[in-house]
């Protein structure tokens, strides 16, 4: 998306489909590093966060060569904003969700029995090879049409998962609640960056950052206190 930002002057349904495509991209090498006969969720993570610096390597590469337009452009996307969003930003959005979120429905049946292993999971009859990269297709390019559309709006996820299964009180994921718990999220951080400051506006993914990174500390400590963190 920086890049389509920088290089192309990309916006809308174009910057979108560049975030959704880059998306698939990173997924696809960390998946693809990550896998040894089968695949483990420490490699998984370690893989991630390799790639992960790459592509921040990269993102600020393009940054700093930008123009200064172009350049303040992207900072004001990087920190996850709804400012200036308009019905473009929208249609991707809504495209991507009316194509994926019943397939996403569907195969969230099968979350709960991946987690107990890829062995279980195939003895109780569930095509892990399948059904895994189909899940992760369907997360990844639902999230980079949101992120094209907004940026990258920092702890949304980490915070309404956790959260909307509490209030749903589900034992497995409660990927219906999460979503309407993230979009609620994002609506009260943006309402306060609008409103919290008379001089200044600021920009939703600084609100959800300052609300999110306690929530999730809090959310650790809990955990390892009650034995189920490593």
């Amino acid at each position: 998306a920086v890049m389509g930002l920088t290089l192309l002057g990309l916006s809308g349904m174009p910057l979108s489909l560049a975030a959704t495509a880059g998306a698939l991209l990173t997924a696809l090498l960390i998946y693809t590093f990550a896998y040894r006969r089968g695949l483990s969720s420490y490699r998984l993570v370690l893989v991630g966060i390799g790639v992960g610096a790459v592509a921040a390597a990269l993102t600020q590469f393009f940054w700093t060569r930008a123009h200064t337009h172009d350049a303040a452009s992207a900072a004001l996307w990087l920190s996850g904003s709804l400012n200036g969003r308009g019905w473009e930003n929208i249609e991707p959005v809504a495209l991507m969700l009316l194509v994926l979120l019943p397939a996403t429905l569907g195969l969230g049946k099968q979350l709960n029995v991946l987690e107990l292993g890829d062995d279980s999971a195939t003895a109780i009859g569930v095509p892990v090879q399948r059904a895994r990269p189909l899940l992760l297709v369907a997360g990844v390019a639902l999230a980079g049409a949101g992120i094209g559309a907004a940026g990258p709006v920092a702890f949304v996820a980490f915070v309404s998962a956790p959260v909307a299964r509490r209030l749903s009180r589900s034992p497995g994921p409660a990927l219906l609640p999460a979503a309407l718990t993230g979009s609620v999220l994002v609506c009260v951080a943006d309402l306060i960056g609008r409103t919290a400051l008379s001089s200044t506006e600021v920009s939703v993914g600084v609100i959800t950052g300052i609300i999110g990174a306690p929530y999730l500390l809090w959310l650790l400590a809990t955990t390892n206190r009650s034995g189920q963190g490593d």
